[in-house]
Parts: C-alpha cells; sequence; structure tokens
C-alpha cells in the first residue's frame, strides 16, 4: 500500500507540473490555440511512444534475464554431469548392444566445429537407443540411483529447470526409473514383463540424457575451453578416454 501512495502522490506531481508549465507558457504568450495544438500532437504520439518503448524494454530486459537464466541452469546441468550424469551414462551405454556404433560419432573432439555438432545431434535423434539388461550390471544402476536420489530431488526443485523442457524431462525419467527400480525386491529375477517395462524406461532416459550430453559438451565448448577439455577426456563414450593428457 506505500508503494501505490507513493505512485499517486507521484502522479499529482508531475500532473500539477505539468500543467503549471503549460499555465506559465500561457501566460507569456497568450496563445492557447498553439499549446492545445502541440498538446493534442503530444498527447496523440504517447501511445506509440508507450508502444515503442515498452517492446524495446521489455524485449532487452526480457532477453538479459533469460541469458541470466539459462547460464544459471548450465551451471545446474553441469553439477548433475559432474556429481552422476556422466556414471549413470556410462551404465547405460553397458546395456547398448550397438554402443561401438553410436560410441564412433560423439567422440568429441576439441576442433569440433557448429556443424559437426549439429550433424552428430540430427544423428542422434534418429538413433533407436537399443537396451539389453543381460549386457550391463542392473544392480549396479540401481544402487547409482538410489544413492543420487536425493540430489535428483534437489534438482527437481530447482525452479530454472521450467525454462528447459528437456533437461526437466530427463530428470522426470530419471527419477522414474529410480523408483521403478528400488521397488523390485530381487531385480536380478524379473519376468519377461517386468524386463520390457524396466528395458523402456531405461529407453527414454538413455535418449534424453545422450541429448542432453552433447548439448552440454557444446556450451562448454562455446564458453569454457578448459572445462571442454576435461569434458572430452572423460568421454563416457570413449573406451580409450584418459584423464592424462598424452
Amino acid at each position: 500500500m506505500q508503494i501505490s501512495r507513493w505512485k499517486i502522490i507521484l502522479g499529482i506531481i508531475l500532473v500539477v507540473l505539468s500543467a503549471t508549465s503549460y499555465f506559465i507558457h500561457y501566460l507569456i504568450f497568450r496563445d492557447a490555440h498553439h499549446i492545445f495544438i502541440y498538446l493534442v500532437g503530444d498527447i496523440a504520439f504517447v501511445f506509440v511512444e508507450v508502444l515503442l518503448v515498452t517492446m524495446i524494454i521489455d524485449g532487452v530486459l526480457h532477453y538479459r534475464e533469460k541469458r541470466v537464466m539459462l547460464e544459471k541452469l548450465n551451471m545446474v546441468i553441469g553439477s548433475f554431469f559432474s556429481e552422476c550424469g556422466n556414471e549413470i551414462l556410462k551404465c547405460f551405454i553397458a546395456f547398448d548392444p550397438q554402443r561401438e556404433k553410436i560410441g564412433q560419432d560423439v567422440i568429441v573432439r576439441d576442433n569440433w566445429t557448429a556443424k559437426e555438432f549439429f550433424d552428430v545431434s540430427k544423428m542422434l535423434k534418429g538413433y533407436d537407443y537399443p537396451v539389453d539388461l543381460h549386457r550391463g550390471d542392473i544392480d549396479a544402476l540401481r544402487g547409482l540411483l538410489a544413492g543420487q536420489r536425493e540430489f535428483l530431488l534437489r534438482l527437481l526443485e530447482n525452479p530454472s529447470l521450467l525454462e528447459h523442457e528437456s533437461f526437466t524431462n530427463l530428470m522426470m525419467s530419471l527419477f522414474h526409473l529410480t523408483e521403478e527400480l528400488a521397488a523390485r525386491q530381487n531385480i536380478s529375477q524379473l519376468s519377461a514383463q517386468d524386463q520390457k517395462h524396466i528395458t523402456a524406461d531405461i529407453k527414454r532416459a538413455y535418449r534424453y540424457l545422450v541429448s542432453e550430453w552433447l548439448s552440454y559438451m557444446k556450451h562448454l565448448q562455446d564458453h569454457y575451453p578448459y572445462l571442454f577439455s576435461f569434458a572430452t577426456r572423460t568421454n563416457p563414450f570413449d573406451p580409450h578416454a584418459k584423464v592424462e593428457i598424452q
């Protein structure tokens, strides 16, 4: 209420000052016709002026706010991959019977161009992301996700995620997979239907995770070369990746 009161007082002051200025103008020049001509013209242009100023200022502020929000979100995404994302991705890759095929295309190099990132992203959209539960360690995956459950919950509570639909989908799919695996009493003895259901859940999360991982790699290359260098040396798709620089 105090803010509204000040706005009203300020508005009254401005109107009084404007009326006083016009009155002084009239006392000096005694030309009401001239005053009303410019008054009506100024009022008519106010609507266009408000439209232009509102669009420009709102556009600039929105762009700046969006950049700040995306920067904060990329920090969240970075903490996710550092904390557990890369390890989860390694588990998913182990279930993929075609991992050698996809691995050759996503071994990101330091000199990759924007076009190469775009071409790989396009290729990944057409990839089927096959999952064979007998190839990987489902019990290790369950333990990993269970250990990161609180961390994933905190990420879901971050309001910045509302600005990034695909990462939100990734978090939801991982959290759902975590609950599905945790609910099984004997994860090593699943029925055929249960295996099919778990396979579909892993496949969904696998697809989202690979897409977000590639986008994050592109972000690191553009803004944080030193982090990008470390990420390429720990690429979960590269079986020969080594942290030590050769």
